[in-house]
């Protein structure tokens, strides 16, 4: 997207009542970081980006955990919660400012990747005033639905007002959507609450696009990549499919592990060449591993560096600053 400016809106101030936790939901972690900090990690960077968080009126938690990863993002505050586009108003200074796509994001969507938001802003460079992400759910219980008329995306339907006929559609809103930065304020303005909620859905931006004559577009993805987080089950759920997504990345990258399903992995790992994991070993967060080196079973490590061709366990614990030179072997019970 060179040349382009852009804005990303997350919308993080959810309670996450349902986690039965005193914790802000975006603050749970997925593979040793938040979902936040997944969410933040595939926004966009570098020149030409800016970066918007909305949150909860008491989440000053939440604005630390933006402040720390994202210096650059300015915060916002939901004070009353009466829908999604209600949400991405808080941060109307932002919109206003100016940028030629606005992607509004979820900050308890942590599998969203960088490569998806590109793919999301690509139509707005060919003329489209939105395009939103949809997925084919396995289950679409509780989706908006996205219907078309002919192939143009015609409407998103909640599924509290969707038809019975409506409901058989698989093909459901994921949530994200990238606006034509130009159009964006007019659009989210006028959306209503007119529906069983009383509530101001950004879904209905799809509406109010087809009222102003402009296009709207659908960007498919996989369901796992959209999953929302707001229970402890859909939280393990998210940390088994980011493992299943780290796992083959180390594996394309080189890694030998010998049984990689019981190898835990954190989202920052970094490895050298001819690295080799036996099983039932813990990466925990800001590890890196050199060339050659060999990590053995029932190993545990967190804030660590192992050198090249240095030799791990088995039984050890590597506790945060430690750092192991080329060629050496840990002491036992280290």
């Amino acid at each position: 997207m060179t040349g382009r400016t852009s804005l990303t809106i997350v919308l993080a101030a959810g309670e996450g009542t349902r986690m039965q936790s005193a914790m802000p939901k975006v603050l749970h972690p997925v593979a040793g970081q938040s979902l936040l900090a997944h969410v933040l990690d595939a926004a966009p960077k570098g020149a030409g980006a800016s970066l918007a968080v909305v949150i909860g009126p008491d989440h000053r938690a939440v604005a630390e955990e933006v402040k720390r990863l994202r210096p650059d993002a300015t915060t916002f505050i939901q004070r009353e919660r009466l829908g999604t586009a209600h949400a991405v108003l808080a941060a109307r200074d932002a919109i206003a400012r100016g940028a030629d796509d606005l992607l509004v994001v979820f900050g308890d969507t942590p599998l969203i990747s960088a490569a998806t938001l590109a793919r999301m802003r690509a139509p707005l460079k060919n003329g489209a005033a939105l395009a939103v992400l949809g997925f084919q759910a396995a289950d679409p219980t509780g989706y908006g639905r996205l219907l078309f008329e002919g192939d143009r995306l015609a409407a998103i339907r909640e599924h509290a007002d969707a038809t019975p006929a409506e409901r058989m559609t698989k093909l459901c809103n994921a949530g994200v959507m990238a606006f034509d930065g130009r159009r964006a304020l007019e659009v989210i303005e006028k959306i209503g609450n007119a529906n069983c909620k009383r509530e101001y859905y950004l879904s209905d931006a799809v509406g109010v696009v087809r009222q102003l004559g402009l296009e709207a577009v659908v960007i498919e993805t996989s369901e796992d990549e959209v999953r929302g987080i707001n229970t402890k089950a859909q939280l393990a759920e998210a940390e088994h499919a980011m493992q299943t997504r780290l796992r083959k990345a180390a594996l394309e990258a080189g890694v030998t592990m010998v049984a990689p399903e019981t190898v835990y992995l954190a989202a920052d790992t970094t490895f050298g060449n001819d690295v080799t994991i036996e099983p039932f070993v813990v990466i925990g967060p800001g590890v890196s591993i050199a060339d050659g080196a060999v990590i053995h079973s029932f190993s545990h490590i967190v804030q660590a560096s192992i050198g090249k061709n240095a030799s791990v366990g088995p039984y050890a614990q590597l506790r945060p600053g430690m750092s192991l030179e080329e060629d050496v072997k840990p002491p036992k019970g280290s």
